[in-house]
């Protein structure tokens, strides 16, 4: 189904408006699905996505803004994400002692057991999205996104 169907427009678009149109309403579809998989766990894709960036940090605690240049969406309240994993149990939070000002954040073994049951879904998840494209359709398409977004 083409965006000019899905949205119902009668106008004529140019690619430029498709493809962002496009890029967008996809989005929409891929975080829904993938709220399906996070709901039964009580946590958010931002959550998610700080637990993950927790977790490649093998035991070494990360401050804020690791944790903040590390996420995919940027906008992110960091500090709020981190409070709702704190009630959570994920994570645990603690001042630096060589800087007071500095808060280290470290993914507790609740947090990565999480993770460790997500990771299986997680797979599924992106197979899913993946499975109408070749390994070449795949790659160009990561190629092209990436072009996309690499603005100058």
């Amino acid at each position: 189904m083409t965006i000019e169907e899905i949205i119902k427009s009668t106008v004529t678009m140019d690619d430029a408006k498709k493809v962002v149109l496009n890029v967008m309403y996809t989005q929409n579809i891929i975080a829904d699905k993938f709220n399906e998989v996070l709901k039964p766990h009580d946590l958010s894709g931002e959550q998610y996505n700080v637990l993950r960036i927790l977790r490649g940090q093998k035991g070494c605690p990360a401050n804020m803004c690791i944790i903040q240049e590390r996420m995919i969406a940027k906008s992110s309240n960091t500090t709020r994400l981190i409070d709702k994993l704190l009630l959570k149990d994920f994570v645990t939070r603690e001042v630096c002692p060589e800087n007071r000002r500095k808060i280290e954040v470290l993914i507790t073994p609740k947090g990565l057991n999480l993770l460790n049951e997500l990771d299986p879904k997680v797979i599924q998840y992106e197979k899913l999205f993946a499975s109408n494209l070749s390994e070449s359709e795949l790659h160009q398409l990561n190629t092209l996104l990436e072009k996309y977004r690499n603005l100058k």
